[in-house]
């Protein structure tokens, strides 16, 4: 160790062995508690860490949190990133671990330089994933679960934050329309939630599967648009129910679940000797920003007995908005459902809600292990607030704190503007594609995905043709590299189904002003129109 650390450590360590060299009166019936203890030659007497050289490098490393990663990164002037490529960036990152400790000065010029070239995703100008933008309340929920270093598997551990939880699922839940209340935890990441539905859903239909595993199944099937999260095939490879067993629905133009084709998958997969027992509803596609229509398909579920699951990760938020949540009829009625506030709502990551209808227990029996040294029965206090054995996992983060705090300050009301307002500013981009030459609307956007084509002006005199969208598939991928070896903005782009690459606007933040949609319209033709 060396630096200001080791200074300090020394220091420390030199002052017990000044003790061990002196002599006090020592009461003969009582063990001296200034003698030094030494155990395997540590000695023991006192803390091992300075915690006034911790406090004094928190302070400064806060100061280029607060400059840096906060002040700089959410500054519409500043680049969105410094792009290097790998091979630049182990040449600029010491990455080495070595057997001995850095000086303070060095592992604070790492905070700088990890903060610099990472990509800015609180950045008015980035638009590239469907999270981003600053809320400061919910970054001080993370400050203080991260200095307090909570793990949410019993109230004794973690009694604030599992209350927390419990009003924010409690809260979640009434918006999603569910009199009757139900049951819920938050994870890590929206594919856990999906992989917790589609756990929980199998033990619904065969609860011996805890115990005897799959070779006591039948031959499990369950349904998902062609439109769905990825996680759904992920999920089913992973819990064993196998990607074969995953029977893709067809959707409509739109990206949205067409429920006669699933009553005929349904009736298909029956008449195979498959057993259905789930079907995954998408509200809010990754790309179209589609919502299936859980009406419809609650219908088809109620008829045939089947679990339904509602993934909500991305466009849950619009539950918020009076004047949106139509967009989700029918929520009401599923059994189990995925709600992201990271996304939309702009809580910091990871902030991933899984909920199930009705006050069943079924989250519990599905997952329990009763460990004994965590979940005792004969506890001083009401143990149903033990809520880890319920989860799949042991360690949780209270990641509902960072929402709970930013839902306080800003009142539903605020979050409803949020939300309305991400989808007026589609609006407005929309309206500015439709008025430019060389751009076009891939389709009316449902929610705040807009998905568009630049066509440089070389290319606008041709005919559409297999070769004319040949050349405009280059387009997107040349000037998203342009865009970030620049550092202007960051805008996604994708093929997608018979489609060429074309770019995908993701409109969240409420830094995010009418300025910021031309200036991404202007970039793109800046940066492609010699294409």
């Amino acid at each position: 160790m060396d630096g200001h650390n080791a200074a300090a450590m020394n220091g420390h360590v030199k002052e017990e062995k000044a003790s061990e060299s002196q002599s006090p009166e020592v009461n003969p019936g009582r063990p001296d508690k200034c003698s030094p203890v030494v155990i395997d030659g540590v000695t023991l007497n006192g803390p091992a860490l300075d915690l006034g050289a911790a406090e004094n490098f928190l302070h400064q490393a806060m100061d280029i949190v607060m400059k840096d990663a906060v002040g700089k990164a959410t500054d519409v002037r500043e680049k969105v990133c410094e792009w290097r490529s790998p091979e630049q960036l182990k040449e600029l990152l010491d990455l080495e671990l070595r057997e001995g400790g850095e000086a303070d000065s060095k592992i604070l010029q790492h905070c700088r330089d990890a903060i610099r070239y990472s990509v800015k995703t609180t950045h008015p100008r980035f638009f590239n994933q469907l999270y981003g933008g600053l809320d400061p309340y919910s970054l001080v929920g993370s400050f203080i679960t991260e200095a307090m270093k909570p793990s949410l598997y019993t109230y004794e551990v973690s009694p604030v934050f599992t209350l927390m939880e419990e009003a924010v699922l409690a809260k979640m839940m009434d918006m999603i329309g569910w009199e009757e209340g139900g049951d819920g935890l938050f994870n890590p990441g929206g594919s856990v939630s999906n992989m917790y539905a589609m756990n929980v859903a199998r033990y619904h239909h065969c609860p011996d599967v805890k115990e005897l595993g799959l070779s006591a199944m039948p031959r499990l099937v369950m349904f998902t648009s062609q439109e769905c999260h990825y996680s759904v095939s992920k999920a089913a490879a992973f819990l064993g129910i196998g990607t074969k067993n995953v029977y893709v629905v067809l959707s409509d133009k739109r990206g949205k679940m067409i429920p006669s084709a699933l009553e005929e998958q349904i009736k298909a997969a029956k008449n195979e000797g498959a057993v259905p027992f789930m079907v995954n509803a998408t509200a809010g596609t990754t790309v179209l920003g589609a919502f299936d229509p859980i009406e419809e398909i609650a219908d088809i579920c109620d008829r045939h007995n089947l679990w339904l699951h509602v993934d909500a990760c991305w466009g849950g938020a619009a539950l918020m908005s009076r004047k949106h949540k139509h967009l989700l009829k029918g929520i009401h009625r599923a059994n189990s459902v995925a709600w992201n506030p990271h996304k939309m709502l702009m809580a910091c990551l990871q902030c991933c809600a899984f909920m199930v209808r009705g006050k069943t227990g079924l989250l519990q029996h599905c997952h329990s292990a009763q460990a004994s040294y965590l979940f005792q029965q004969d506890k001083f206090y009401d143990v149903s607030y033990d809520t880890g054995d319920k989860s799949i996992q042991c360690s949780r983060k209270p990641d509902a704190f960072k929402f709970w705090l930013m839902w306080k300050a800003l009142g539903t009301s605020e979050l409803e503007h949020r939300v309305d307002r991400a989808f007026s500013m589609a609006r407005y981009l929309v309206q500015e594609i439709k008025k430019r030459e060389g751009f076009r609307l891939l389709m009316e956007p449902e929610y705040a995905n807009v998905c568009f084509w630049y066509i440089p002006p070389s290319l606008r005199s041709m005919p559409d043709s297999p070769d004319f969208w040949q050349k405009v598939h280059t387009v997107a991928p040349t000037v998203k590299e342009r865009m970030m070896k620049k550092g202007s903005m960051m805008v996604g782009y994708q093929p997608h189904g018979d489609k060429v690459n074309f770019f995908r606007m993701i409109i969240i933040s409420p830094q995010v002003s009418r300025a910021d949609m031309d200036f991404v319209l202007d970039e793109i033709h800046s940066l492609g129109k010699d294409l």
